[in-house]
């Protein structure tokens, strides 16, 4: 074991170097930390002098490790290095220099002393952006692409030979800061450990950089910032978002200097507000509740966040001309020893000032954005689930108004203004539906941050609804970002499980309250007959609800007796815990229905969730969306995001911060997504997948409930239907009267508006999915099979499929393996009696979602469902789910359950403690 122990460790240390870290910040001090821990030792730190009494950052964990940290305030005088700087850093011994951020001038015969030269980190793609404001340069050229490289440095300015180099893709409302924090920053701390072992292998490469396409900007100053406002839209958009924070784009506004800040692109639609003009723009600015809109010279739009004004003061853009100053709040006797605690943060921050007084301004004090940061989470970790941004403390730079806002924040009167929700109306089913089209991510509605907008469109008659957002990954991070600090630290994970069901009562009441308006919303968007989605989409979705509300607080663990190690005692039970951020990607047949099935006990069981309904149908997700506002559901517990399935549900998939992805779709996808949901972080799967689910029809069956159930179980919602009887295997003494009876309901079925309330059989969803019906029919009858009824798009406008008759399926024919999802019967038949030859027959399939059969012998009935390898067996009856009933498949149909406790469990993880006493 010691050999063993002794191997392990030579082969720890082996290959690593002596360095000298030379920089600062905080990426610096991960940089180091992580060296460290992989075995290199760092044998001296090379860092700037204390600012205002404060030691940076990676000279502060430097010093309590031991090594050796020097502060020089400069490395030349006058172009000639310092000797006695020189010696004491050669003194050091380093084999190799590191440069993560250095602000400083380094010599060069520092740079070439180790045996292994020096090494820097820059954050562009040399040759491109050299120089010190590479971040600002890439969003302000509007680079579509960003990254890092990791050189060999040399006595030019950034032109040493490339060692590693790293990209992402630039996202359209990026900033100087979401860039850095998404991926310059954690990937750039990786690449500089990685490129340190590759020297120390001797493996790292030097490949020269190329002067082709080489470029070098200087650092922006407040004097040259100014926005040219005669340009195009994303140009603008790129200048503001290149110089936020620092030194802050700025444009002059009633004849003083206003500095615009939190840029982000408009799509087509601009709400309505009171104008602005703007000096050098091309038209007036608009001022609206969710910030001010500044036009380019092509007419396109951009919002503006926030605003800053010559003194310092920065505001909301919302509020440019709103007066006056919010009254000043009375603290209680608790508040105020709160705020000496805060003013003890303040303190530590600004260890430079003497007191903290009440008109003390933090970034007057020398406060930079970390300690921004630091402010924030210190007083976040005082006060767990107070909301609280960065951008808070830009808003309240004194003391005395940061108090005041920390107050109202803290009492809950210093909320957002009503929710602005920028609806898409249409006069249709004698109501106005009013349907909310953007992302809905922490609480709000908003455009996706691309701008980008996809039509969905009415399948009765093929025209179009309205535009509806099309969210990109950056969306999805944004919507995931939010569940996951809703479930951390907001009141949904600390909140009592019997409040947690009060709030999804309330929620199923405001649904049950606008039932009409969500089934109106379902039969345009999905072509769901109007009565069917009242009570089947629309209902179901109530009833799942309300079920799982009661669930909240019946969660329980249980106590387990164990041996006992005498005289000890012990206790051991279980918890049932929430996972955390949960995934939801659901399907287009029952968009209400499916997305109720899952969310319900998702929520249920204390976690939040990101849910992507199908590109095609996503109106119904968000009008429960606004609905789930209404009920007081906390902001960030629910996030919807519309959008195509490869990048949404892939980025979900892919998404580390998941930790569970519940899906309803199609075999192929699902076995994708369960792929990507294990090679990113392992996060537990749910699928319920394609189904072939076959219907057994004995003669000695009830024949007027087996013709009419039989139906059901082919065209209830018009097929579209994941449970669908896809084979029907009738005895063949009863076949043709069955088929004679069947043909007869069929030529009776009334096909069209599915707002009309006699209407039986409304349209397919999708033209894509019309098109693949008729093409499934046409193989029908290429392979041989009688095609009795139908087969063909019904000539009307909209997507409207004949129901659909075919007999003499034999086994091997592509219908009768194949899943149609549409009102397609396809039916085989057997022979009198044989009931195991009928069985294998059924269970030849890779599907097993459903099944069924029909008989009044109890004992051949219970011999049948024992065999048939499906999840869900229905005997003399079809369709007949429940919310208290568990549903999901077997084989090829997935695994998992949704509905009745067991789904519960797929959203809870069971956690042992074991005490002894």
């Amino acid at each position: 074991m010691l050999f063993l122990l002794s191997c392990l460790l030579q082969n720890y240390y082996q290959n690593k170097l002596r360095l000298a870290l030379i920089g600062q910040s905080l990426f610096g001090q991960e940089v180091y930390t992580n060296l460290r821990k992989q075995g290199h030792r760092v044998v001296g730190v090379f860092t700037v002098p204390d600012r205002d009494g404060k030691a940076d950052p990676l000279a502060v964990v430097a010093e309590k490790d031991g090594t050796p940290v020097f502060k020089f305030p400069r490395w030349r005088v006058k172009g000639e290095p310092i000797p006695e700087v020189v010696e004491a850093y050669k003194a050091v011994g380093a084999e190799l220099n590191v440069m993560p951020f250095c602000s400083q001038f380094i010599p060069m015969n520092v740079i070439d002393h180790p045996a292994h030269g020096s090494i820097i980190y820059h954050p562009s793609i040399l040759p491109l952006h050299r120089g010190a404001s590479a971040i600002n340069w890439t969003l302000i050229q509007g680079d579509k692409k960003a990254g890092f490289s990791i050189f060999w440095a040399d006595d030019g300015l950034d032109t040493g030979p490339i060692l590693l180099q790293r990209e992402c893709p630039v996202e359209p409302n990026d900033t100087v800061d979401s860039l850095y924090n998404r991926f310059l920053f954690p990937e750039g701390i990786k690449a500089m450990v990685e490129s340190v072992q590759l020297i120390a292998d001797g493996k790292a490469p030097r490949v020269p950089q190329t002067e082709e396409g080489a470029s070098y900007e200087g650092i922006q100053k407040k004097s040259n910032s100014k926005v040219n406002l005669a340009q195009p839209a994303e140009a603008i958009h790129n200048w503001i978002r290149g110089h936020d924070k620092v030194p802050g784009a700025w444009a002059v506004i009633d004849g003083q200097t206003v500095t615009l800040y939190g840029s982000s692109m408009l799509g087509e639609s601009v709400p309505a507000g009171q104008p602005l003009e703007i000096e050098g723009a091309s038209q007036p600015g608009v001022v609206t509740k969710n910030g001010l809109v500044l036009y380019g010279s092509d007419s396109k739009a951009l919002m503006v966040k926030n605003l800053q004004f010559e003194d310092g003061k920065m505001i909301s853009a919302a509020k440019y001309f709103s007066s006056g100053d919010t009254a000043r709040v009375e603290l209680t006797d608790d508040e105020k020893k709160i705020a000496e605690e805060i003013r003890d943060i303040w303190k530590g921050i600004l260890s430079n000032v003497a007191a903290i007084e009440e008109t003390t301004d933090f970034f007057k004090s020398g406060a930079a954005s970390m300690d921004v940061v630091r402010l924030v989470e210190e007083i976040k970790q005082r006060c767990v689930g107070l909301q609280l941004q960065n951008e808070d403390v830009y808003m309240a730079t004194t003391f005395q108004d940061f108090i005041q806002m920390f107050v109202r924040r803290l009492r809950g009167e210093d909320q957002e203004e009503e929710m602005v929700i920028d609806y898409a109306t249409k006069d249709v089913n004698n109501m106005t539906v009013k349907m909310p089209w953007q992302c809905f991510i922490n609480g709000k509605f908003e455009d996706a941050e691309n701008g980008k907008t996809a039509n969905t469109i009415n399948p009765a008659d093929g025209s179009v609804i309205c535009k509806v957002a099309y969210a990109s990954v950056g969306d999805v991070d944004r919507a995931v970002a939010a569940a996951k600090e809703a479930f951390e630290v907001g009141p949904w994970g600390r909140m009592n499980p019997r409040d947690r069901g009060t709030l999804l009562y309330k929620l199923a009441d405001l649904m049950e309250e606008h039932q009409e308006e969500l089934a109106t919303i379902e039969s345009i968007d999905s072509g769901a007959v109007y009565t069917l989605a009242l009570k089947t989409h629309v209902g179901m979705s109530i009833q799942t609800f309300r079920y799982f509300a009661g669930w909240c607080d019946k969660i329980q663990g249980k106590t387990i007796p164990i041996n006992q190690a005498r005289p000890n005692r012990n206790l051991t039970f279980t918890k049932k815990e929430p996972l955390g951020v949960c995934a939801i990607v659901i399907p287009w047949n029952y968009p209400l229905m499916m997305l109720a099935w899952k969310s319900a006990a998702c929520l249920a069981a204390g976690n939040t969730l990101v849910l992507k309904p199908a590109q095609v149908t996503p109106l119904s997700a968000l009008k429960f969306a606004e609905l789930t506002v209404k009920a007081g559901i906390p902001k960030g517990v629910i996030n919807i995001v519309p959008g195509s399935g490869g990048m949404v549900g892939q980025r979900l998939s892919d998404h580390p911060d998941i930790r569970k992805l519940g899906f309803t779709g199609s075999t192929p996808i699902g076995k994708q997504i369960m792929k990507s949901c294990a090679l990113s972080n392992l996060k537990k799967v749910s699928l319920e997948l394609g189904g072939k689910s076959p219907l057994i029809i004995f003669s000695d069956c009830d024949m007027d409930k087996a013709v009419r159930m039989g139906m059901s179980s082919v065209f209830f919602n018009k097929g579209e239907n994941c449970i669908a009887a896809g084979r029907l295997f009738v005895e063949e003494s009863i076949h043709d009267e069955y088929i004679k009876r069947v043909l007869e309901e069929i030529k009776k079925m009334k096909v069209g508006d599915p707002l009309d309330r006699s209407t039986e059989h409304g349209p397919q969803n999708h033209k894509a999915h019309m098109d693949k019906l008729v093409e499934y029919c046409e193989v029908g009858v290429k392979e041989g099979a009688t095609l009795v009824y139908g087969g063909k798009q019904v000539d009307r406008p909209g997507f409207f499929m004949e129901p659909t008759l075919f007999t003499d399926v034999e086994d091997h024919m592509f219908i009768a393996k194949e899943e149609s999802f549409g009102p397609i019967m396809v039916v085989s038949k057997f022979k009198d009696g044989d009931i195991d030859g009928v069985l294998n027959r059924a269970n030849d399939t890779e599907f097993g979602l459903a099944s069924g059969v029909f008989t009044r012998d109890i004992n051949k009935a219970m011999y049948v469902s024992e065999r048939l390898d499906a999840g869900t067996v229905f005997v003399n009856t079809y369709n007949k789910t429940d919310v208290a009933s568990p549903f999901g498949g077997f084989k090829q149909s997935g695994f998992g359950k949704d509905l009745g406790e067991d789904a519960l469990n797929e959203y809870l993880r069971t956690k042992a403690v074991t005490v002894e006493y």
